[in-house]
């Protein structure tokens, strides 16, 4: 039984509105990687990394859609990750030494709540017409009143951030694909989509959260944790 009601009627409302387009070849084109090496812009991100076990599930996924297709982004293993928050988003100039970690840190230490406990199930895969997703459900409100919270202290504060500027994010989704070009083989991409749907990757009980320097595509190379919160 699904607790997060909300989450998958996002995923279902995404992959009804898209997977007819990634069946007729007419994916959208993810621009942002295109001249992802001169890409500059930064920000910082809250955000969640699944465990080993989540992975290993993801990339055998991912190799599956590689074989048909080796011409889209693949987000590698170490970049996997679930945005809790992202705090401010990626733009050109953004630099780390002129905002106060500590103060980021107070508020959003501030935000977690007495019980902090919560698991994540991943479980099928939903779309957009430019990327493929790992669904995640949350087995209970938690995630949510700490976003709530820190949308609420934030706004509260004299801080820079962007936080809902693009989106209001609800869900604990994991990308892990996305499109860089038309698909050489839609039918056959979308089949293995179709087979993932219902698929159980598995679950986990988040550890900690982490805030991180990072570009627009959470590159191993370039991020850094800035700050640990633990869950326990």
């Amino acid at each position: 039984m699904i607790f997060d009601i909300e989450s998958k009627n996002i995923y279902d409302e995404l992959y009804q509105n898209s997977i007819q387009n990634i069946q007729g070849g007419k994916n959208d084109i993810d621009f942002n990687l295109v001249d992802k090496k001169n890409d500059k812009r930064r920000g910082i991100t809250l955000l969640i990394r699944p465990d080993e076990d989540i992975k290993n599930q993801i990339t055998k996924f991912q190799k599956e859609l590689f074989e048909i297709d080796e011409n889209q982004y693949y987000q590698p293993e170490p970049d996997l990750h679930i945005t809790v928050l992202s705090v401010i988003s990626c733009y050109d100039g953004f630099e780390l030494d002129k905002i106060d970690i500590g103060r980021y840190s107070e508020i959003i230490q501030n935000s977690l709540i007495n019980n902090n406990d919560f698991f994540i199930t991943f479980k099928g895969v939903t779309t957009s017409t430019n990327a493929v997703m790992i669904q995640g459900f949350c087995t209970n409100s938690r995630l949510s009143e700490i976003r709530q919270n820190l949308r609420n202290n934030f706004k509260k504060s004299d801080l820079e951030n962007s936080i809902d500027s693009r989106y209001i994010i609800k869900t604990s989704h994991i990308t892990s694909v996305r499109f860089i070009t038309r698909l050489k083989n839609p039918k056959s991409y979308s089949q293995i989509i179709n087979t993932y749907r219902e698929f159980n990757f598995g679950n986990f009980k988040p550890k900690e959260f982490e805030l991180v320097y990072n570009d627009w595509y959470q590159t191993n190379e370039i991020v850094k944790v800035l700050k640990s919160f633990s869950l326990k």
